[in-house]
């Protein structure tokens, strides 16, 4: 995903600043992007470049001045080629597998402690993203499809962390059997 389609798409919904972009970031768990805030203020000032955007600037009396931006025409155009091309495959870059591979080195409390720990860290993510999808994001719903399919995606990356914890309790069991049968 690049930050300058994520863009157009929220502004679809909505006019926002640069800020509100931000949050909304953050709060979302389907827009998985973790960039900076310079990469957000970069990406817009290209679309406003490349006419994908209009710039508001708000004067605020005791605050710096606001720049609201709204999606063109051409912005949702431009949006809706993306979203008609090629989806990408979801990219499995799991760490913890490769710590795994070489796990062999460790001593039997060495490696309990180390899944035990992996284990706790998903219960956590797990968690978040199931507050998140009770929160149901900051992004408005539009139509009850663009509502069912929000749901389906928070449903989809807490399916992800759940079949993890799923796994990691097999490994656990795994390794007691490998112990206990010598």
């Amino acid at each position: 995903m690049t930050i300058q389609y994520a863009i157009l798409g929220l502004l679809s919904w909505h006019p926002f600043s640069g800020y509100d972009l931000k949050k909304v970031f953050a709060d979302s768990a389907a827009l998985y992007w973790s960039g900076n805030n310079n990469q957000i203020y970069t990406a817009l000032i290209q679309l406003h470049k490349e006419g994908l955007v209009t710039r508001d600037v708000q004067v605020q009396e005791s605050l710096p001045a606001k720049k609201i931006y709204t999606i063109t025409e051409k912005g949702r155009a431009a949006l809706k080629q993306w979203v008609l091309s090629m989806p990408e495959l979801p990219e499995f870059h799991n760490t913890f597998l490769i710590q795994l591979t070489w796990a062999d080195l460790l001593d039997s409390r060495e490696l309990d402690a180390l899944l035990a720990s992996y284990e706790d860290e998903v219960r956590v993510q797990l968690l978040m993203q199931q507050e998140k999808a009770n929160r149901q994001d900051t992004s408005p719903a539009r139509t009850r499809r663009e509502a069912y399919l929000s749901e389906m995606i928070s449903q989809n990356l807490i399916s992800i962390y759940q079949n993890e914890l799923s796994w990691i309790g097999k490994v656990r069991q795994g390794l007691q059997h490998l112990e206990k049968s010598g």
